[in-house]
């Protein structure tokens, strides 16, 4: 299951607005992709909902998430941040257990063999 925070699903709804897709036709995917120097990355987008998606809905917006990348942010929020910094969604992941100094890059804990894996499979 994953949710968003009420900030989060206002901004995903003016971004689809503003792309002229309506809350019924698409949602926020998000996915989990091996890289960054703590062995994954989040990607988050606009998008459809694809033959085999996971679909979580929170104040009449859809997550989307692949079945290889639930396992990774399985119970996971999305957040809007609003900083000095920039703006820009932020994923909380109760799954992490080490991130990089940058934020943009998480590993978590293999459940199975004890080791950290990227969802292609190849190990970190």
């Amino acid at each position: 299951m994953m949710t968003l925070t009420d900030l989060a699903a206002e901004k995903v709804k003016d971004y689809l607005d503003g792309q002229g897709k309506s809350i019924e036709d698409a949602g926020l995917r998000v996915g989990v992709k091996g890289g960054g120097c703590s062995g994954f990355t989040y990607s988050l987008a606009l998008d459809e909902q694809r033959d085999g998606d996971h679909v979580f809905e929170t104040q009449g917006i859809k997550i989307l998430v692949d079945d290889l990348s639930l396992r990774y942010v399985d119970q996971s929020e999305v957040d809007y941040i609003e900083g000095l910094t920039g703006a820009g969604f932020q994923v909380n992941n109760p799954n992490v257990v080490a991130a990089c100094g940058c934020g943009s890059s998480f590993r978590v804990k293999d459940e199975e063999e004890g080791e950290v894996n990227c969802p292609s499979g190849a190990a970190l």
